[in-house]
Order: structure tokens, then C-alpha cells, then sequence
């Protein structure tokens, strides 16, 4: 009894010592017939495992090269990697069986990352380098290293791209100046230009815009005297129609009275002139035998004139007539 808790204590110490609990930014490598696994349990058995922390590890370079011509330069860039959980025999082939594999197999692939900078500069003249055209080429070009090293880039950014001797770098920097402000007052006067010609392209419109509305304006204004000659127009053939109207009238009037000149008694002229000899026995009376109207006035005279000299004519041949003989 005593010897079964003894070696159950035994066990239980054995496993407190010999197995860990895993953290959460831990990869715990193991190997089985050969290959590097990863474990994937809560707790492993430390002396049969590698636990790596699944950090990133960064790291600022600065590569000394020599730009095409001869001509010093320094890049500065900052690298962030990471353990790869593909390529874990790769990383352990590098960085060896060891807690630090990744800080060691990151500094191997440093080295890699300094021969691609080197290589880059010495195909371009210094004023073709820049840090977006150098940025570019390593991405494009670390993609087939980082396998083989175990490691996964997170981040590289360069910083700068520089002359080393500062007389140089000082007139690169005084050259991009320069060009930034020519630029820039480029810029100005394209948009002085642009703003012009916005300017002259508004005027264009509400020019146009204007001559649009006086041809409205005009239109309407034709229609309008137009409507109006029409209409006078319609107005003097409607006069035309009544005087010709008025006129025939007239002429059916007046032959009436040539025809029948004893109905020129009816008429108003004639009663008021023989209302006036009635109350006025002894006096003279004038009466206007003419109307407003001088011309139909006129015609009316000379009928009456006529009706007149057929009266008196009348009665000369009736007094002619009772003075002679029966006999002749």
C-alpha cells in the first residue's frame, strides 16, 4: 500500500515536471519518423518538444551599397517576421533546434535582403532610386526566400534611401526641392489656366443662354403682333362690312324717296317743321333740315327740294286748268 502511493506520487511528480501547459503564442514542435510537427494539444512533454514563441521579431537594417556610377549610398528599412507554420522544417534547418530559431533564421534572411538591396542599387543611377521603386522590388523578390528560411514577413518598409557623403545628399535634397516647388507652381498655373477657362466656358454659356432668351423673347413678341394685325385687321373688314352695310342702306333709302317723294313728310325734319308753323303762326322758324351726317344731309335737302318743286308744280297746272273755258 505504502509502495503504490509512493510510486503514485512518483508519477505525479514526473508528469508536474515533465509536461508544460501551452501558451497561446506558443508553436510546440515535435518530431515524428523524421518530420517536424506541430503540435496541437494543451499540454506537451517539454523534453520531447521545442516551443517556439509565435512572435513577430523585428529588426531596422541599414545597408551600405553603391549606387551605378560609384556613388555611396545608405538604405535604411525595417523588417517584421514572423515563424512559418508551412515551412517548419525549413525554419528549424536554419535556425536549428532551439528557442531562438526565428531570431536566428531572421538574421540569415537579413543577409538575403541586404544581397537583393545591393543588387538593386547598382543597376540604377542615384537619381532613379527611391524608396517606393525599392519597396516594390523586394516584395516582389522575397517572396521565393522566405520558405526556405521558415518565416513569414509580416512588414518591410524602407525608410530612406540616401547618399552617403552629405555634400551629395544635401544637393539631392535641394534638387527635389526644387522640383517640388517647379511642380508645384506648375500646378498653380495649370489650375490659374483650368480656372480661366472654366471662366470663359461660363460666359460662353450664359451668353448663349441670353441670346436663347431674347429669340424666346423675340418670338413671343411676333406672335404677339401678329395676333394684334390680325386682329385689326378683322377689326377694319368689320368696319368695311358696316359702312357697306350703312351704305346700302342708304341707297335703298334714298330710292325709296326718289320713288315716293311725299314720304319725305314723314320724315323728322318735315314734322318738327310743321310742329313749329302751328305754334308759331307769325313767326319765322328755321329748322335745320340737315342731319350730323353733311353728306346725307345734302341728299336729303335736294330730295325735299325736288318734292317741293313737284308740289308747287302741281298746283301751278291744277291752277291752269280751273282758269280756262269750258269751251276750249
Amino acid at each position: 500500500m505504502w509502495i503504490a502511493g509512493t510510486v503514485a506520487v512518483l508519477l505525479i511528480a514526473l508528469i508536474a515536471y515533465e509536461y508544460r501547459l501551452r501558451k497561446p503564442d506558443q508553436l510546440v514542435l515535435y518530431e515524428a519518423h523524421g518530420a517536424i510537427r506541430l503540435r496541437g494539444s494543451a499540454f506537451y512533454p517539454r523534453h520531447f518538444s521545442l516551443a517556439l514563441p509565435g512572435t513577430t521579431h523585428q529588426n531596422e537594417l541599414k545597408i551600405d551599397g553603391v549606387a551605378r556610377g560609384g556613388i555611396q549610398i545608405r538604405t535604411t528599412l525595417v523588417l517584421t517576421v514572423a515563424p512559418s507554420r508551412e515551412h517548419l522544417s525549413s525554419l528549424v534547418r536554419v535556425g536549428g533546434w532551439r528557442r531562438d530559431a526565428a531570431v536566428k533564421a531572421a538574421k540569415e534572411f537579413e543577409t538575403v535582403i541586404q544581397g537583393i538591396v545591393k543588387e538593386f542599387t547598382e543597376r540604377h543611377l542615384i537619381e532613379e532610386l527611391s524608396s517606393e521603386k525599392l519597396s516594390s522590388h523586394l516584395w516582389a523578390s522575397v517572396g521565393s526566400f522566405t520558405p526556405k528560411f521558415g518565416l513569414e514577413v509580416v512588414s518591410l518598409t524602407v525608410q530612406s534611401v540616401d547618399a552617403a557623403d552629405p555634400e551629395i545628399a544635401e544637393a539631392m535634397r535641394q534638387r527635389e526641392s526644387a522640383r517640388i516647388l517647379e511642380q508645384t507652381e506648375l500646378f498653380s498655373q495649370k489650375a490659374r489656366v483650368a480656372a480661366a477657362r472654366a471662366k470663359l466656358e461660363a460666359d460662353e454659356q450664359i451668353a448663349l443662354s441670353e441670346h436663347d432668351l431674347e429669340l424666346k423673347k423675340y418670338d413671343l413678341k411676333r406672335a404677339e403682333l401678329e395676333k394684334e394685325a390680325l386682329l385689326a385687321e378683322k377689326r377694319t373688314e368689320d368696319e368695311l362690312k358696316r359702312s357697306r352695310m350703312k351704305l346700302a342702306y342708304e341707297q335703298e333709302e334714298m330710292a325709296l324717296l326718289k320713288g315716293s317723294p311725299e314720304l319725305l313728310l314723314l320724315s323728322p325734319q318735315a314734322a318738327r317743321l310743321a310742329e313749329a308753323s302751328q305754334n308759331l303762326k307769325n313767326a319765322r322758324t328755321i329748322v335745320s333740315l340737315w342731319p350730323s351726317d353733311p353728306e346725307l344731309g345734302s341728299r336729303l335737302s335736294r330730295t325735299f327740294q325736288r318734292f317741293l318743286d313737284l308740289v308747287l308744280e302741281g298746283d301751278k297746272r291744277l291752277s291752269k286748268t280751273e282758269g280756262k273755258p269750258e269751251g276750249s
